[in-house]
């Protein structure tokens, strides 16, 4: 824990001298576009917040704690107490600031119009009963370097669409690869997943933070309500207690704006299944009242992106060659066609997802809103093969895709660039940080130059 506390202080771009009783800070974009500052500390107290050259008030978000062990998704034998042995702290960042700081540690504030814009996504290493995934080794768990070029372009808002923390169970015996990590659902596995490899991003930009399945309450989800998300803490939405879970996993949306009539619609389905959802299923009607608070925001701009875990338009395969395409999941998309032929309301241009550990993108002509799929930022690729054309009669919702592009056993990140009111360039990025495709998104459209990027070979180069 010692060791990951030091990393973390290192890495931070502005640390002082003396080492930091400040763990992380970072920025988060929340409803209506409110910014959020959050800091995490090994103290009892909360750490300065200067605004604009004013000392402000920072407020405790969660207090240090070793939570009782709960039932989670890898049962009790595979699972221990999660232990927060830090103090959560947040406040609100006045509208209008120039300036703002935590401890001295400068932090990114949004910057509208947005036209420059970083998509990662499933950015934890994977460990998770026999798998092991080679967390100490860069090459094969990339998370750090991506962090570090996305970075080093200028994002002015970075969206992360879910699946923080991988490290679930211990590292198995004899791998070398994960050897020494830490596991479960606390804060040391928090910071080795996400916090550390993440700094130099977290410092470049404000956060549009998305859950994933992986923050369900069975799983990572007291650290999501502690750590991530952006709204007020409040008793029983904290994923501590079983009985509560369909509270604390309950779904929501809301919106952030990117300025010139364009905004983020940011989705909570974590607790969505990837099956087929029936009309009696407990999170129907939940799922049916995102749809309806997607349509009501929607109507607040021109352009929308609606960024959700799960991808609602893409597709999939199974193991093996000839393996037949899929949708990659039917949850979410079961349940909104019930309320619209479309899936998404007319309103809704990009879908933005993670989920599938791939990039992919999926144009249907107008006539459904083009999705995008960026799980490929450092958890174990998924090497399903799909082809670089779909099958004519592949479909979603009646509709067959007239523009497919993906990318498979390829670590790296996904860029927007806005270019008119409803164009939007996107390029994708390996972990060299060069360019391996270029999309254009107009409206509901969207085309890629490559059909399928070429799988490229290991960079061993750390």
């Amino acid at each position: 824990m010692q060791f990951l506390i030091g990393l973390m202080i290192g890495a931070t771009a502005a640390a002082t001298a003396s080492a930091s009783p400040v763990m992380t800070s970072y920025t988060l974009m929340g409803e209506g576009g409110v910014v959020v500052a959050r800091a995490v500390t090994e103290t009892s107290t909360c750490p300065t917040f200067v605004v604009d050259g004013s000392l402000r008030p920072m407020v405790v978000r969660m207090t240090p704690a070793t939570l009782a062990l709960r039932a989670t998704a890898m049962g009790q034998a595979a699972s221990k107490p999660s232990e927060f042995a830090v103090l959560t702290c947040e406040a609100i960042v006045p509208a209008g600031a120039r300036r703002a700081a935590v401890d001295g540690h400068r932090l990114a504030l949004l910057r509208a119009p947005v036209t420059r814009i970083v998509v990662i996504g499933d950015t934890g290493c994977r460990i998770k009963g026999s798998v092991g995934q080679a967390c100490n080794d860069a090459a094969q768990f990339p998370f750090a370097r991506i962090a570090t070029h996305a970075a080093a372009w200028h994002p002015q808002l970075v969206v992360h669409v879910g699946d923080y923390l991988y490290r679930e169970t211990a590292c198995p015996t004899g791998n070398s690869g994960c050897a020494g990590s830490p596991w479960g659902y606390g804060w040391d596995a928090w910071a080795a997943d996400f916090f550390v490899p993440g700094a130099p991003l977290l410092a470049a930009a404000p956060w549009v933070v998305v859950r994933g399945n992986h923050e369900s309450c069975l799983r990572a989800g007291q650290g999501w309500w502690r750590l991530l998300d952006p709204r007020p803490g409040i008793a029983g939405r904290d994923c501590n207690d079983a009985s509560d879970d369909a509270t604390g996993d309950a779904g929501s949306a809301y919106a952030v704006p990117l300025g010139r009539n364009a905004q983020v619609i940011v989705t909570d389905l974590a607790a969505v299944t990837d099956a087929v959802s029936p009309p009696e299923s407990e999170r129907f009607a939940d799922t049916a009242r995102v749809w309806r608070d997607i349509e009501r925001l929607s109507r607040r701009a021109a352009f929308n992106f609606v960024a959700t875990h799960k991808p609602i338009l893409g597709f999939t395969s199974g193991k093996g060659m000839g393996a037949p395409v899929r949708t990659a999941t039917d949850g979410i998309a079961s349940v909104f066609q019930t309320l619209a032929p479309g899936v998404l309301p007319p309103a809704v241009d990009v879908v933005l997802s993670g989920h599938e550990h791939v990039w992919e993108q999926v144009s249907y002509s107008g006539r459904l809103p083009s999705q995008f799929i960026t799980g490929f930022s450092g958890t174990q690729e998924d090497t399903v093969p799909l082809p670089a054309q779909l099958p004519a009669d592949v479909q979603t919702a009646g509709v067959a895709p007239d523009r497919f592009s993906s990318w498979i056993d390829g670590f790296g990140y996904m860029t927007l660039e806005r270019r008119s009111d409803q164009r939007w360039i996107a390029k994708v990025w390996d972990v060299r940080g060069e360019v391996v495709n270029r999309c254009r998104i107009d409206g509901r459209r969207s085309s890629c130059v490559k059909s399928q990027v070429a799988s490229t070979p290991v960079d061993t180069a750390h």
